[in-house]
Formats: C-alpha cells, structure tokens, sequence
C-alpha cells in the first residue's frame, strides 16, 4: 500500500465493511487499535470521508457502550436525505464539497456523468471568479441546492 495515508487505508478498511451490508456498526477504539492509532483519527476519517455529501449517513454514540454507525444511502430511495444534503450546503460549498455531491449523484444514478460535466463546469472555481471567495461559495451553494431541490420534485 506505498503510497497511501493510513486515513485512506481506514477509508478502504470501512468502505469494503459496508459494501458487505450497506451498513456497518463499530467501535471507534476497536477500529484504532485494529491499526495502532488514536481514536481521533478515526474520527478524523469518518468526519472527512464518510458524509452526506459523499452518500453516507453517520450516527454515533459515544460512553461506555459506544458505537459509530455508518450507513451507505441511497438518494433516490429517501427523498430526505436529499433535504438533509441540502440543509448540510447551507450558505456556501467548496468546489471540494460540490464535486463529492456531484459524485455522490452519479453513483446513485440520480444524473448521468454527462449531466455531472456540465454541473461541475457551472461550479468550477474559474467559472464563479468574482474575487471574492465567500460570495463564490455562496454562489456555488445556490446551484447545488437549486439542481438537488429539482431532483427531489422531478417525477
């Protein structure tokens, strides 16, 4: 695995766990001592790598009897987890964020990659350049939430 990071080994370890159920439940501990790190870094990675906009839903319980609850969703299938998507865009998105999104659709079949093209090119960073950070990722927000708000109506 030369070349990797241990957050995209832990990455790899938990996506081939979920791909078994959709959804898998550990313990954050468990997992650090399973690859002799702190349990931050689990934290870290499920943070990072394991959100809406990325097609996961995470719950977790901390104390005694703790666990991390990933779960691989599919979009079409819950019209909420659209509205939590773009309750979790708020007022601004990174180019970073916008392109898990745009992933995020492609892979629950939600638009085609031609559709996903021409998205990622309205929120290209170049495409929004007003000189002011800010108001791009407000922008970049707004079109998200507008084609994320379509998907969810559309029939």
């Amino acid at each position: 695995m030369q070349g990797k990071n241990i957050s995209d080994i832990i990455e790899k370890y938990l996506k081939e766990m979920i791909a078994e159920d959709e959804r898998v439940e550990i313990s954050r501990s468990d997992i650090a001592s399973h690859f002799d790190v702190v349990p931050s870094q689990i934290n870290y990675v499920i943070k990072t790598r394991f959100t809406i906009q990325n097609g996961y839903v995470v719950e977790s319980k901390r104390g005694g009897g703790g666990y991390i609850r990933i779960e691989k969703v599919k979009l079409l299938d819950n019209i909420d987890i659209l509205d939590t998507l773009i309750n979790a865009i708020g007022d601004g998105l990174t180019q970073r964020e916008g392109k898990a999104i745009i992933n995020t659709l492609v892979l629950n079949d939600l638009i085609t990659d031609n559709e996903a093209d021409l998205v990622l090119a309205s929120i290209n960073k170049q495409t929004l350049a007003v000189g002011n950070k800010l108001l791009e990722n407000e922008i970049r927000a707004n079109i998200m939430v507008a084609i994320l708000d379509h998907l969810r109506y559309k029939s």
